[in-house]
């Protein structure tokens, strides 16, 4: 309802009001009727004043200050573009919309204060694990085990040293993370055989494979390179970290094959896995900080629980997009696009 019809109704009710009256006293229709006609008009010429005079100019300024504040505009700027406009419509809809953005604002605020709380509670645990075996093992050591048994104190002082990796790969990796987000690693694209890459990358991890009793299948079905554009040495450390989990999370005497798929634009690249695989629900959390879908076994394979992480990051930054698909029992595949190269570049 705007400003105008408003009045046209408080009017029609006094108009009725005092023709009802009128005609109750004198019994003339006809008089009732010209005292019904003169103040309607009265009446809507008063309250269209009067109401326009102490309530709609007022609530057009207030308005139209929220708008200037809003916009950080000028007030003299704000007045002009609005100065046609109903301030009650357009106050309800201000209003309606910034209930509805606030609204999502705060979803969004409680999603965050969420993870920041699960990211705490996580970092803390990763922590103090490592912390805690590296200080019973000095603890023991102190003890006299050094001059009792070498053997035993030099298989402490080795777990003690492992757990020292540890802590270093997770502080690496988050300060990884970190400059991945706010940009301190800049990304430098240039024209690269995926191919190559991925030979060069397997190579490197081959004995890591066999520890395991892991087989690595480079399944290209390509002999001829396929160029695309990216940074190589971050897209190699993706490769390395999914293949690595691929390993971490294989079971014992399985296999860990990569395969090239052309796509129009780009090359999808994949690899998978015929371990454990991963629960449906958890699929969507599988690139969180820390998220492990077995965290006794994780924490019993090492690493920092930050690889998937900072492969989403680097994907990301190459404006491109990774996924994961799994069935529990079965295996499970980390897949990344990258984009095609030209043959002109």
């Amino acid at each position: 309802m705007n400003f105008r019809l408003l009045v046209f109704y408080i009017s029609a009710a006094i108009a009725l009001s005092l023709a009802s009256l009128s005609y109750f006293y004198v019994q003339k229709w006809h008089q009732a009727l010209l005292i019904l006609f003169v103040s309607m008009v009265i009446s809507f010429i008063l309250l269209t004043n009067i109401l326009h005079h102490h309530i709609h100019n007022r609530i057009s300024n207030i308005y139209k200050l929220i708008r200037s504040l809003k916009l950080g505009k000028d007030m003299k700027v704000v007045l002009a573009e609005h100065a046609s406009e109903d301030p009650i419509l357009s106050t309800e809809k201000e209003v309606r919309e910034w209930a509805i953005q606030k609204s999502s604002e705060i979803d969004q605020l409680k999603a965050q204060e969420k993870f920041r709380r699960e990211f705490l509670s996580n970092i803390s645990h990763e922590f103090k694990t490592p912390l805690f075996a590296i200080q019973g093992y000095i603890e023991t050591l102190k003890d006299g085990m050094m001059e009792d048994d070498i053997d035993m104190a030099t298989n402490f002082l080795n777990k003690a040293s492992k757990n020292i990796d540890r802590l270093t790969y997770l502080i690496n990796d988050l300060d990884e993370i970190s400059k991945l987000e706010t940009g301190q690693i800049s990304i430098h694209i240039e024209k690269f055989d995926i191919v190559e890459l991925i030979l060069e990358t397997v190579d490197h991890l081959i004995d890591k494979a066999k520890k395991q009793n892991i087989e690595i299948i480079v399944d290209l079905k390509i002999t001829h390179p396929v160029f695309v554009k990216a940074d190589r040495q971050r897209i190699q450390q993706v490769i390395i970290n999914l293949i690595d989990n691929s390993i971490k999370y294989g079971k014992e005497g399985g296999k860990t094959k990569i395969n090239i798929y052309p796509l129009l634009d780009q090359i999808l690249i994949e690899v998978t896995d015929n371990g454990q695989g991963i629960e449906e629900k958890n699929l969507p959390r599988v690139f969180e900080r820390f998220f492990r879908t077995d965290k006794s076994r994780s924490r019993e394979i090492g690493g920092s629980g930050l690889g998937l992480s900072i492969v989403k990051h680097i994907i990301e930054a190459h404006q491109q997009t990774v996924h994961a698909r799994s069935t529990e029992g079965i295996g499970t595949t980390f897949g990344f696009t990258l984009e095609k190269a030209k043959s002109a570049l």
